[in-house]
């Protein structure tokens, strides 16, 4: 008996192993790969949208009453050393105005002008920034487009792998 089980695993192997009657036996054909250029045709970036808010300075006009009232009183503005001197004499008295200051003036860096109320608002900003590039190439007069990470300039590497068809394999 166990001779007989011997001899069926020995014959089932035989017929999985042997290729059955009108089939050839199929070499793996080693494959020839070598490197060449393609002319790139056009590259069009694909663009990922970032969006973000910030924050702004916003200041309203002063109206032409608080202008006349903030003018001095010869009619003209301060120009060269006097509007030096005015702004260092600001810096160094005390401004009434210093306690009863907002935040958000203190925050957005220069103080506003005499007579502009300003304020922070968030502004909505977006950004585009490349994250792939569609190529359009040319290969032995065939064209073809593949997404690629980067823009490959005028020129494009490509690999070329030959492979013959064998008769009777499913490639046909």
């Amino acid at each position: 008996m166990p001779h007989s089980r011997l001899l069926t695993t020995v014959v089932l192997l035989a017929a999985v192993a042997l290729p059955a009657a009108g089939q050839e036996l199929v070499m793996p054909q080693p494959e020839n790969v070598r490197t060449e250029f393609a002319q790139v045709l056009r590259a069009q970036p694909i663009y990922q949208t970032l969006r973000a808010t910030g924050m702004t300075e916003e200041c309203e006009e002063p109206t032409r009453a608080e202008k006349r009232k903030n003018k001095p009183e010869n009619g003209e503005e301060p120009r060269g050393f006097m509007k030096f001197l005015d702004s260092v004499k600001g810096v160094f008295t005390s401004d009434s105005n210093a306690e009863t200051r907002q935040p958000e003036e203190e925050t957005a860096g220069t103080p506003p002008a005499k007579g502009r109320k300003c304020r922070l608002v968030p502004v909505d900003k977006e950004f585009r920034r490349p994250i792939a590039y569609d190529v359009d190439y040319v290969h032995h007069g065939i064209k073809y487009r593949s997404r690629l990470p980067y823009d490959p300039g005028n020129r494009l590497r490509v690999r070329v792998s030959v492979t013959p068809i064998v008769a009777g394999t499913d490639n046909d």
